[in-house]
């Protein structure tokens, strides 16, 4: 009964002393006795209630985010880019094979991604660079409101509102990456760069601790002449679609919102773990790079690895959480 027990914690209004920590434990607990039981509508409901606790907590707010009203659900995708259509295809087909999504789907996340664009763009600033990257709209699609929108069976109202709410948490700036783009709560040096937060914190810490933990696959990548966070920059872009099953992939977003951001530096170790025998014999094979992009990861679960990532993070975290905590502007 121990899921009873995390519902139950979630709906109590009296949050009593350390609330948040005795979820995330309970959080664990099933996740590591019963993961299957972790899912669907279930998962759905126990991320939304834990964000939207936390989103009204003025301490695990990171982000300030002004009120944004929502405009008409009846939107035209016309204004989304081809890139932003094509996803938006690819999403509702995915949503539809696995028993998600009903007809006429692509409106609700049409409404969903152009009310991200516009909600996030009132936190951003203008900036003169000749960078296409920060020409306009954030680039490439929006995977990570495209898995909320899954996890919450299509509906548009309940993504938006989750993700509104989201967004005021440190997490939302890794999990969620057009999030901070152009955004006004990083340092004007920052967006100046181009180089989003998961670039000089996530995959730099990836880096550091695969040669600590891992040595034998860091030495794999080095010989390979192919860095290791190529490859975790690609599986965090794309929130691990086409990677995963999608109950991995709920349970890689459901770990990082639940036990904090740096989850997704020990979620990327501990795959790099799991295929450590394929890297070394692929690395013998000269072909690891297009092993690493093309092959799904098969047999991983998150599962079973979460002892793994807990050994990890009693380790690390005060450095990287440290590093995470200061990627915004001092004093807002």
């Amino acid at each position: 009964k121990d899921l009873d027990k995390l519902l139950s914690l979630l709906k109590s209004p009296e949050k009593q002393t350390g609330w948040t920590e005795i979820c995330r434990k309970q959080f664990c607990k099933v996740m590591k006795a019963r993961p299957d039981v972790i899912s669907g509508t279930i998962l759905a409901g126990v991320i939304e209630k834990f964000v939207s606790h936390l989103s009204e907590s003025r301490s695990d707010c990171y982000f300030s985010t002004g009120n944004y009203k929502a405009m008409d659900a009846d939107v035209k995708n016309e204004s989304l880019s081809s890139v932003q259509q094509l996803g938006v295809e690819m999403t509702v087909r995915y949503g539809k094979y696995l028993n998600l999504l009903k007809e006429h789907a692509e409106n609700g996340l049409c409404f969903v991604l152009m009310n991200c664009e516009k909600f996030l763009k009132q936190q951003q600033r203008t900036v003169e660079s000749s960078l296409c990257c920060l020409q306009e709209r954030c680039a490439g699609y929006d995977w990570f409101a495209s898995s909320v929108f899954l996890m919450m069976s299509g509906d548009g109202e309940k993504t938006l509102t989750f993700l509104q709410r989201f967004s005021r948490l440190l997490v939302s700036a890794f999990l969620w990456l057009p999030r901070l783009h152009l955004s006004m709560h990083l340092p004007i040096t920052t967006v100046e760069s181009g180089i989003h937060p998961v670039y000089f914190c996530s995959a730099h810490h990836i880096e550091m601790l695969l040669k600590a933990e891992l040595p034998l696959v860091f030495s794999a990548f080095h010989m390979s002449g192919f860095a290791p966070s190529q490859i975790c920059l690609q599986w965090i872009t794309q929130c691990f679609w086409n990677y995963m099953d999608w109950s991995e992939i709920c349970h890689y977003i459901a770990i990082c919102i639940f036990l904090g951001p740096d989850y997704q530096i020990y979620m990327c170790i501990s795959v790099f773990r799991h295929l450590q025998q394929d890297i070394l014999k692929h690395t013998e094979a000269q072909d690891l790079q297009v092993f690493l992009k093309e092959e799904a990861l098969h047999g991983f679960r998150v599962s079973d690895y979460l002892e793994y990532m807990e050994s990890l993070e009693a380790i690390y975290r005060p450095m990287l959480l440290k590093d995470m905590r200061n990627i915004r502007v001092q004093n807002t």
